[in-house]
């Protein structure tokens, strides 16, 4: 045999070794959930065995599931809820290395029983659960005294995660001449998907692919620096999307989210700016379901500092303000040219993550996942790239409008 066709063999042998060696991830496969009298039972098909942790929150009441990091086998939005004392369910990754399951609960209750049972016949290895309703005073009790139950190693496996550092003034600013510092946010991620579109597609993918999109276009000018607040499908609590633009100097903040309605045929892009004072019912409402991310991820929100929740409009923010105003004009005008916006396309609303005092910033949603054709447009490469290039035209006209201010 020659000797290049034996190393060629010898080479697939070894590769085809290494990925039998390599251990598979471990996941999720399958959830349930029954009730039986007052019982509420949840089922997790696993892989294999796996390390928990379980602790409750409150205001509104969860039951949280910490694990490793695994994959979840089950898509978001066909979970069971409803369903005895839980009424929906959501799961992710948290943080790198661990992955969450977080309960939403109808009422207080507790763990009754929790059990890891191994693989048997032709059952998956499993976790099972019970809950059963107890006290409001009771359920208190059980979020002060932290975590409820664990396995053996999971202390050690997943250190519970540090409070996030509270929003500080930034630095001092860097030198005038430097490169503007556009801050781009892709919506969600992680245990938070946000919306689900009409075919399945999740907001927080559709986000990060815009995010991405339109870092490669800001990046291929040379004129500006980027800065991400999360480039992988991992959740960032709100008030550190704050802290990381501000630590990074921003000059400007881009959030990018995508929209649903009940109304299927509604479709269109629409800009938001900051005002404790929602411009109508359906952006106040929209502002509403967004700052509830930090308790879709399951965040211990007793600890919360004030200094985001606080921030008010007021006369030390009016400058940042009539900058995202005259921005958000920009980006409506721009849009215009390749997508399809709603009517009276800027509005405002009190958005957390539009919260920096001293950076202008706007909430772009890019459509609407319940429409059929918008989720069709915002899953296609092609036209991301076509909204990427209308905010980075938005983008230097503003800039070219600074520049042109300070030198007048």
């Amino acid at each position: 045999m020659p000797l290049v066709r034996l190393s060629f063999l010898l080479l697939l042998l070894l590769l085809a070794g290494s990925a039998e060696a390599a251990p598979a991830r471990l996941a999720v496969t399958d959830i349930r959930v029954d009730q039986q009298g007052l019982t509420t039972s949840v089922v997790l098909d696993l892989s294999a065995p796996v390390e928990y942790r379980l602790f409750s929150l409150a205001n509104p009441n969860r039951i949280v599931l910490d694990f490793p990091q695994l994959d979840f086998r089950v898509a978001q939005g066909q979970g069971p809820g409803g369903v005895g004392a839980i009424s929906a369910l959501r799961w992710g990754l948290f943080t790198p290395g661990t992955s969450r399951l977080v309960f939403d609960l109808a009422g207080p209750v507790g763990i009754v029983r929790i059990e890891r049972l191994p693989a048997a016949g032709q059952l998956p290895a499993r976790l099972e659960l019970d809950l059963a309703p107890v006290t409001a005073a009771q359920f208190d009790e059980a979020v002060k005294t932290g975590p409820m139950v664990s396995s053996a190693a999971m202390v050690a496996a997943i250190p519970i995660p540090a409070p996030p550092p509270p929003v500080a003034a930034p630095a001092a600013k860097p030198k005038a001449n430097a490169k503007p510092i556009v801050v781009i946010d892709a919506g969600h991620g992680g245990i938070d998907p946000g919306t689900i579109g009409a075919s399945g597609t999740l907001e927080k993918n559709v986000t990060l692919a815009t995010a991405r999109q339109l870092r490669r276009q800001l990046q291929a000018t040379g004129r500006y620096k980027v800065v991400m607040t999360r480039d992988s499908d991992v959740y960032v609590p709100l008030r550190d999307r704050i802290a990381i633009a501000r630590a990074a100097h921003g000059d400007m903040f881009i959030s990018l989210h995508a929209d649903a309605y009940d109304l299927a045929s509604l479709r269109g892009a629409s800009i938001y700016t900051l005002s404790e004072d929602a411009s109508d019912s359906e952006a106040a409402a929209l502002a509403a379901k967004e700052n509830k991310s930090d308790v879709i991820a399951g965040v211990d929100l007793t600890q919360e500092s004030s200094t985001v929740s606080s921030i008010l409009i007021d006369l030390a923010q009016r400058e940042t303000k009539n900058r995202s105003v005259q921005f958000a004009g920009l980006l409506v005008g721009a849009l215009k040219n390749d997508t399809q916006v709603l009517k009276n396309a800027h509005r405002y609303a009190g958005f957390v993550v539009l919260k920096a005092p001293d950076i202008p910033s706007v909430l772009i949603e890019l459509g609407y996942l319940s429409s059929k054709a918008d989720e069709r447009l915002l899953t296609t490469a092609g036209h991301r790239g076509k909204i990427a290039k209308d905010i980075l035209r938005a983008v230097d006209a503003y800039f070219d409008w600074q520049a042109h201010l300070k030198r007048s």
